[in-house]
């Protein structure tokens, strides 16, 4: 495989992976089927649809609630011009009480509406609905964003969205140009990036990535100089890090398999949780994504129980990971 070595060209191979195609080449097709299988795509986003106030892309939000929920809307179109004003503060005010992850579970009220922001993924035995239903979400990445409101020219490197809701940050680098995971972009996130700005403030998001061609490091909770990641790598001969992947960049499980359709839905329905109670303001709770579990072990192996994948090894090893990022929290101490 021939080597970009720019940031852009690592971002331009994520966007492909997950659409079939890029910004570079969006009017062209990506060729080869395994690249664009269809239950592997995503859409692809452009920066212009971020509304960074509420931290959605406009267009694919109202795009999924049109196309899956007309008669819920319809009831709230009947209250006056500014009803899609009225869902957007309504997310808002509950995103910041409850967070993302709750309201992709539970969904939205809005006076006599009741939206689902996210179909769950279905089982094996589940019905052609359930699965119809999963198929309409839509799973979109965007370049560059635009998340500022105080400063428009700071961007993300790439959010990736459910329904246009943003569940995933990047920030990506490339050591062929001396610029590492480990230290550059996590040095982004902790001094560079506005944390008071809706997309980076806690719980609107479910996780924040420091991304290289080598290794990925995580944290859901960006705090300035005190944020924490963890390793987000399958580990090597006993060892940290990821294996060689003759077929392209080490880190490529993370775009090929993690971030599957399937994968997020599972990480989202059985793995991910928001620890804490309701009643404690949400910048007091703890919100859990589970870390990888050794290579061949994780979200590339498979579906829940239930459906003859290997998830139950991610589950866990998500128990294990919770174990440690509770013990970094509570003691200070850096798991790597």
């Amino acid at each position: 495989m021939v080597s970009q070595t720019n940031e852009q060209a690592l971002e331009a191979a994520i966007e492909q992976q997950l659409t079939g195609t890029c910004l570079e080449h969006r009017d062209r097709v990506a060729e080869g089927g395994a690249t664009v299988a269809p239950n592997h795509v995503y859409r692809l986003g452009y920066a212009q649809d971020f509304n960074a106030h509420y931290a959605v892309d406009n267009q694919q939000f109202w795009a999924f609630l049109e196309a899956t929920q007309g008669d819920e809307l319809a009831k709230l179109q009947k209250s006056g011009a500014d009803w899609q004003q009225k869902i957007l503060d309504r997310y808002d005010r509950l995103v910041k009480k409850y967070g993302l992850l709750h309201l992709l579970k539970k969904g939205l009220d809005v006076d006599n509406a009741h939206l689902t922001l996210f179909y769950p993924a279905p089982l094996a035995s589940s019905s052609e609905k359930v699965k119809a239903r999963f198929a309409a979400n839509i799973f979109s990445t965007t370049r560059q964003v635009h998340y500022s409101l105080a400063n428009r020219r700071e961007a993300i490197d790439q959010v990736l969205f459910i329904n246009g809701l943003p569940f995933a940050t990047l920030e990506l680098k490339n050591p062929w140009t001396g610029q590492t995971a480990r230290y550059h972009g996590q040095k982004q996130y902790r001094q560079d990036r506005d944390t008071s700005q809706p997309l980076l403030q806690f719980g609107r998001c479910l996780v924040h990535m420091a991304v290289d061609t080598d290794e990925v490091y995580m944290t859901t909770k960006l705090a300035g100089e005190h944020t924490w990641f963890l390793p987000f790598n399958q580990g090597y001969a006993l060892g940290a890090g990821n294996p060689p992947n003759p077929k392209g960049h080490k880190t490529a499980y993370l775009w090929q398999e993690v971030f599957r359709r399937e994968s997020v839905a599972n990480i989202i329905q059985h793995f991910a949780r928001l620890d804490g109670s309701k009643k404690d303001k949400l910048p007091r709770r703890t919100l859990f994504f589970p870390p990888l579990s050794p290579a061949g072990c994780g979200p590339s192996a498979g579906g829940p129980r239930g459906t003859g994948g290997g998830w139950s090894d991610l589950f866990d090893s998500a128990l294990g990971g919770f174990r440690e990022i509770q013990l970094h929290h509570l003691g200070g101490v850096s798991v790597d």
